[in-house]
């Protein structure tokens, strides 16, 4: 397959897309990510069906989603036995293609080391995991520095983890994961076709950017937070006990509209850095002429609320939460085009494959994202699942249950702040109970298909089978997946 395309992820870990410029933030520039949608197709409804950063990097690397890969919160990992199951994960499948594979900067893996077919690894893990003596460990340990945890940056606790990064910039973990990523297009972009995965460790908190970079947010014009008015108190209960923990140990049961505001600046500022990497990445490409020859998506594992409805961080289906930017680029491709269909996270997996030139499993929940040419059947709905609630979206209407009990329904047409619940209202109850169904009707196929390594017998029994009749018949397991 002559003139492949290169194939580049960009993933920044709990990016929103609103506080890009390309996608309407005027507090903030980001114009090199504003080039890539520029350049091609931008997304308006992608959805993180997962979010949460491992289970939405166990279903991208198998293309699965994750009651199936068993990955439903940060506590579980993907089975060791993956290729005994008849599981690939998409760097096994696109090295089989001839594809130079590369994972660069964190990946969230359980160890933390292993390189689930990865050809090529540079790790610079979570921001929170200062104990993992990674490649950005090394890198510190060079200049004199080591990682820091939170609390030990000035005003951690009364920023309510909004602090300035007392590491210089050029130290920082997004500028070793930028610069790290430019050091691998100079030494291999040339020797063949490459297909990287790189990740920043940023924005996610704390929410620490170098003061230079936050000079150049707008303060005055960052928006408002959405009002907890509407929010179940559970949900805010959970979230803040869940913020309690070692790894990062901010009580957020006092969360005001002026912490809320330094939050969203020092986020803001946090992306402006990774923009300037994105950047340097675009401008090695182009001096090792195969920018032209690249296909780009960039996208987020998940969103964060910044303050919205009173929460923090990530882990439901609201909008901070779920929704998130998602760009392709590429050769043959035109822009800027805007596509309002929705679509998953999860469908990067299946877009790298067919941009690779590999046959998609069957087994996969992944599908091509439009503009790649690829034969595929658009999203009826997307279907979330965590281990503390589920999700089905259509665009519009927004179904949510969770293990509290709690029960939401959002028209986003009327109501994109999700603050008014229909759950429960008889003039729409007919559409609640068309969704609820719908749900409860992939989940029972997702559990299923979770269970396939179980299986005995596909197909007919074996009452006629004369070697499962014989003593000493033993089964096969795990039995391989089915297509």
């Amino acid at each position: 397959m002559p003139n492949r395309p290169n194939l580049l992820f960009l993933m920044p870990d709990q990016l929103r897309p609103d506080f890009l410029s390309c996608y309407g933030a005027d507090f903030v520039e980001t114009p090199h990510i504003d080039s890539l949608a520029a350049r091609g197709i931008r997304f308006e409804k992608a959805c993180s069906t997962h979010p949460i950063c491992v289970p939405a990097r166990a279903s991208l690397l198998t293309g699965l989603n994750a009651i199936r890969t068993g990955v439903t919160d940060n506590g579980q990992w993907l089975r060791p036995d993956l290729a005994a199951c008849g599981i690939h994960t998409w760097p096994d499948l696109l090295n089989a293609q001839g594809y130079y594979t590369a994972a660069i900067g964190k990946m969230h893996f359980y160890p933390w080391d292993i390189v689930h077919g990865f050809q090529y690894r540079v790790a610079c893990e979570d921001k929170r995991w200062i104990r993992v003596r990674d490649d950005y460990q090394e890198f510190l340990h060079r200049r004199g520095l080591r990682k820091l945890h939170g609390n030990e940056h000035p005003g951690y606790h009364e920023g309510k983890g909004a602090t300035i990064n007392p590491i210089p910039w050029d130290a920082s973990w997004d500028y070793f994961v930028g610069s790290e990523a430019v050091r691998f297009i100079d030494e291999y972009a040339n020797e063949g076709p490459f297909a990287a995965m790189v990740c920043f460790p940023g924005p996610h908190c704390p929410y620490d950017p170098n003061q230079e970079y936050l000079d150049k947010v707008d303060t005055a014009a960052i928006p408002e937070a959405i009002p907890a008015t509407h929010t179940p108190p559970k949900l805010i209960a959970g979230n803040v006990q869940g913020n309690l923990g070692d790894w990062n140990g901010v009580d957020y049961s006092e969360f005001d509209d002026e912490h809320k505001h330094k939050i969203r600046t020092h986020y803001a500022a946090l992306i402006k850095q990774i923009d300037d990497e994105v950047g340097d990445i675009l401008a090695a490409l182009e001096r090792s002429g195969q920018l032209e020859n690249t296909v780009i998506i960039f996208a987020s594992d998940h969103g964060d609320y910044m303050g919205d409805h009173g929460l923090i961080g990530k882990s439901t289906f609201y909008e901070g939460s779920c929704h998130v930017p998602l760009i392709l680029c590429g050769p043959g491709m035109s822009g800027p085009a805007v596509n309002d269909e929705i679509v998953a996270l999860l469908d990067v997996t299946a877009s790298l494959l067919h941009a690779g030139g590999a046959e998609l499993p069957g087994y996969m929940d992944s599908r091509p994202l439009p503009g790649l040419g690829a034969e595929r059947k658009p999203h009826d709905y997307l279907y979330g699942t965590t281990s503390s609630g589920w999700m089905i979206y259509d665009g519009r209407w927004k179904l949510c249950k969770y293990a509290t009990g709690d029960i939401l329904f959002f028209d986003l047409l009327s109501d994109p702040t999700e603050e008014q619940n229909l759950a429960g209202d008889r003039a729409y109850l007919s559409r609640y109970l068309r969704m609820d169904a719908a749900l409860t009707q992939e989940m029972m196929r997702s559990i299923t298909a979770a269970n396939s390594d179980r299986r005995v017998y596909t197909g007919n029994s074996m009452w006629n089978d004369d070697d499962f009749g014989k003593r000493g018949w033993q089964r096969r397991y795990p039995q391989p997946i089915e297509a």
